[in-house]
């Protein structure tokens, strides 16, 4: 596999290496790629960006305004010479003040626009996520999402702005700091220099071993994102189970291998830390010793022998910066090609609109010999046909794993029929294939708590924000909710924790159908929904919904016998076939799932 082959290493750098391995087997045209990408962002405030380059040109050269100026400020306090230490010493002070004023300028700018960028992206991000065709994004762990819409997305944020003017900065400080030295002596420039192979071979081994952490290091993070994600969405079966224990204990293991890895990074990194500062003390030491030659034989004066050791300090530092700017060119490209990656995943597929079907009359459902595998070779659904007509209540059975949450799919177009067609058709005769933008014409209660934190009112206001507090009562009542809702201290101001927290499973059911029935679309489409409903509850809500709405379809998913006597028609979903079956058939076949 690519990953076992060793790495080439140019001039002992590894990142180098990697760059013309890349250039010589053409894949160095994805990292050019993620950079235009990346490059795309970045002109959207190419000002801002050519004002941190300038600033930061401009602070760097205003430090070496200051520290020449330090330099004859030693120099004329140790010559005595008292007419020009005041002018000197008002250089050096302004030269600092205004570096810092200039470096604290670009540090803001640099915040103030990373923030943005990673807004658009996030939000870019977000949207192309939640808009992406159904069976591409269950290729991917909630965690890693999160991780790439956080993680990744900072990421290329901070360098999209930050890493050109960065390396252009660094150069020019580098390039004046050198010529600096040299103007005085050549010998000590090439003194300063002397630690650049050192940095270079250290820097080989250190981009290495960051990328093999930094990618464990994110693989584990997503781990326990989606591990954490999971647990508080599903906490009280965990509770019910009696495992919180066991899932404590499972992520104090993550938490583990977590430590384990960061402090072997933070043992690699003290080590290599205190190679470069042995090595960095013993460069600064040739070149103490060197000063102390040239000022004994009167060559230098101590001014200059300041001036030497401070910017020979510097010279490391902005060759070290320039050095890292490889391993940050590549760590970004790979967090903009992981981005990418979501950014590539084809859309749902749109057709025709709402306004091409008339649904005064209601709208029918029909699936026509459907067939669909999420897998080749694995049909879970095989020339299905099905009809729910409006003023009808449809009810779908069946065992579980048998195929009804893909029916479910399929008549809400997340997927879309391998053959045969999914079509809606109105009262008029006009029919259109189903398809995610006439989705606005379902209500869809699924499976489960689907209520959010907030106020009951805030829940329903979900789908209709501009619903007036008679609507969301009249829709309550409908729900057979506004009995339970009204004894509340707020009534439908009542507040609700996450998942409907607070209530119980029937009243979060009934809140959640009530949302559905506010939605007010033709379509209702109940997916288990009445499942922790008493009989007599559940009837009536059907019988409610049906009454105010006559011409609204409404399919419900269910296992129980007690709504089917209600039902125009009940069909079986077994083995990938659907065949249609009487009610009395139905509620024998229901007692055995």
């Amino acid at each position: 596999m690519e990953q076992n082959k060793p790495k080439r290493k140019v001039l002992g750098s590894e990142a180098l290496g990697e760059l013309l391995g890349r250039m010589k087997d053409g894949t160095f045209k994805d990292i050019i790629n993620d950079w235009k990408w990346i490059a795309a962002y970045t002109r959207r405030y190419r000002a801002a960006v050519i004002i941190y380059t300038l600033l930061g040109i401009l602070s760097a050269s205003f430090a070496l305004v200051s520290a020449v100026a330090s330099k004859y400020t030693i120099d004329i306090i140790t010559g005595h010479d008292r007419a020009r230490l005041w002018f000197v010493i008002a250089v050096m002070i302004a030269s600092s003040v205004v570096s810092v004023a200039l470096k604290s300028t670009v540090s803001r700018i640099s915040a103030k626009v990373s923030i943005k960028v990673n807004n658009d992206i996030q939000a870019e991000v977000f949207d192309k996520v939640i808009r992406a065709d159904w069976n591409t994004l269950n290729c991917y762990q909630g965690g890693d999402l999160l991780n790439r819409l956080n993680s990744d997305a900072y990421t290329v944020a901070g360098n999209a702005i930050s890493w050109l003017p960065d390396l252009i900065i660094a150069s020019y400080t580098f390039i004046i700091t050198l010529l600096s030295i040299m103007y005085y002596d050549a010998v000590m420039a090439l003194l300063a220099l002397s630690s650049a192979p050192f940095l270079i071979f250290s820097a080989r081994r250190l981009i290495g071993r960051m990328r093999s952490f930094g990618q464990k290091v994110r693989e584990l993070n997503s781990g326990m994102m989606a591990f954490e994600t999971e647990t508080f969405n599903n906490l009280d079966s965990i509770k019910s189970f009696g495992i919180t224990d066991k899932q404590s204990e499972r992520l104090r293991r993550m938490q583990g291998e977590y430590k384990k890895v960061s402090l072997d990074y933070n043992l690699f990194s003290i080590k290599t830390e205190a190679v470069l500062s042995l090595i960095g003390s013993a460069v600064q030491m040739a070149a103490f010793c060197y000063c102390l030659y040239l000022l004994w034989n009167g060559k230098i004066l101590y001014g200059t022998m300041t001036l030497f050791l401070s910017q020979g300090a510097k010279l490391s530092s902005a060759f070290n910066s320039l050095v890292k700017t490889v391993p940050v060119f590549l760590n970004a490209s790979v967090s903009a090609a992981r981005i990418r990656e979501l950014m590539a995943m084809p859309p749902e597929e749109c057709g025709a609109g709402e306004d091409t079907l008339n649904a005064a009359r209601g709208l029918t459902v029909r699936l026509e010999d459907v067939s669909f595998a999420y897998k080749a070779g694995e049909a879970v659904l095989d020339k299905v046909n099905f009809t729910a007509a409006p003023g009808e209540i449809v009810a779908v059975i069946g065992p579980s794993g048998g195929g009804k949450t893909t029916m479910v799919r399929m008549i809400l177009s997340l997927i879309r029929p391998r053959q045969g067609r999914a079509e809606l058709s109105d009262g008029y005769g006009q029919a259109q294939e189903m398809n995610a933008t006439l989705r606005g014409f379902f209500s869809y209660v699924p499976q489960g708590n689907t209520l959010i934190s907030g106020t009951i009112a805030d829940n329903l206001r979900m789908v209709k924000p501009q619903a007036s507090d008679e609507e969301i009562e009249a829709a309550l009542k409908t729900a057979c909710a506004w009995e339970f809702v009204n004894r509340m201290e707020n009534g439908a101001d009542s507040s609700v924790g996450e998942h409907g927290h607070g209530l119980s499973e029937g009243q979060a059911q009934r809140i959640a159908i009530a949302r559905a029935v506010l939605r007010d679309a033709p379509i209702m489409l109940l997916d288990e929904a009445t499942s922790a409903l008493d009989v007599a509850t559940e009837r009536q809500v059907l019988r409610s919904i049906m009454l105010a709405h006559p011409n609204k379809t409404c399919i419900v998913t269910t296992h129980r016998p007690s709504v089917l006597g209600m039902c125009s028609r009940v069909y079986r979903v077994h083995g990938g076939t659907v065949e249609e079956i009487d009610a009395r058939t139905a509620e024998k076949l229901t007692m055995d799932y």
